[in-house]
């Protein structure tokens, strides 16, 4: 048993050892928290000086991650470009050759067409002209034969047309003849219907459909297409394609085929019939 003195000593002694077991762990979680401070600050000061391992490491991951999928990317996206690049050069060198195809077509029937036309008038001169062959010989051989420059000038014979009725004699020159006898004859045979007609000159090629452009729009046949319409174009030993009409101009109309390639159609061909158009429904 311990008298009321020993307890208030016992207590004080306890006491006593409390404030300094207090005192003692407040000193060690100072001297933790400084410590654990000033490792957080070392590590902070590697980190912004990018020698801390625990940021190189991820970061060294990252860079490879980077280094692969831009490496995957570029290859992909070149591919792709790649592969554009080709489908255009292909898409340009059909569209030319399209265009060359039709510019020759263009081209012939052009050609044909003037070709033609001359026939037409050397038929129309070869029956309104009636002068012996003769003239046409003279003439030939004094083109033929080279004029001496050192040699007097000669006289120029007198050329004699061959008529029924009396000759007429001439002092002109042979192609004045020609000319003014053409005239002539020309004019006989327009103004007297009693004279010997010429036989009817070589017919053109006719239109065998109908087709024009009239503000932005094209007839054909019957029928109106306009801009991105989409038709059905139709040429003979070929299989009909699709298209859909971007451009029509005065004589062409230019349409788009399901490739992206772009072409044109001239209006003279339809009209000859070489190409046809319908509506295309699907």
């Amino acid at each position: 048993e311990m008298d009321d003195e020993d307890c208030e000593r016992r207590r004080m002694e306890c006491l006593d050892e409390m404030s300094n077991l207090e005192k003692q762990f407040t000193d060690l979680k100072d001297q933790l928290y400084k410590e654990r401070l000033s490792q957080v600050d070392a590590k902070l000061q590697e980190v912004i000086a990018g020698k801390a391992p625990e940021y190189l490491e991820p970061l060294a991951a990252l860079q490879e991650n980077m280094q692969i999928r831009t490496k995957v990317a570029g290859s992909i996206y070149r591919e792709l470009c790649l592969e554009s690049v080709k489908n255009k050069y292909e898409c340009e060198i059909q569209a030319s050759r399209q265009h060359c195809e039709s510019e020759k077509l263009l081209l012939y029937d052009t050609v044909q067409s003037e070709l033609e036309e001359k026939i037409r008038r050397l038929e129309e001169d070869r029956h309104s002209i009636d002068i012996t062959s003769e003239l046409w010989n003279d003439e030939l051989q004094s083109r033929k034969k080279r004029k001496d420059p050192f040699s007097p000038d000669k006289k120029k014979p007198v050329v004699y047309l061959n008529f029924s009725r009396p000759y007429i004699v001439y002092m002109l020159q042979d192609l004045d003849i020609l000319e003014d006898w053409t005239t002539i004859r020309k004019a006989m045979a327009t103004l007297g219907p009693h004279r010997v007609k010429p036989e009817p000159p070589v017919k053109l090629e006719k239109h065998l459909h109908s087709a024009r452009s009239e503000e932005g729009r094209l007839y054909y046949d019957g029928e109106w297409y306009g801009r991105g319409q989409t038709i059905c174009i139709d040429k003979k030993d070929e299989c009909p394609t699709s298209a859909i009409i971007t451009t029509i101009n005065h004589d062409e109309v230019w349409f788009k085929r399901p490739d992206g390639s772009k072409s044109k159609l001239y209006i003279s061909q339809l009209q000859k019939g070489k190409y046809s158009i319908k509506h295309n429904h699907n």
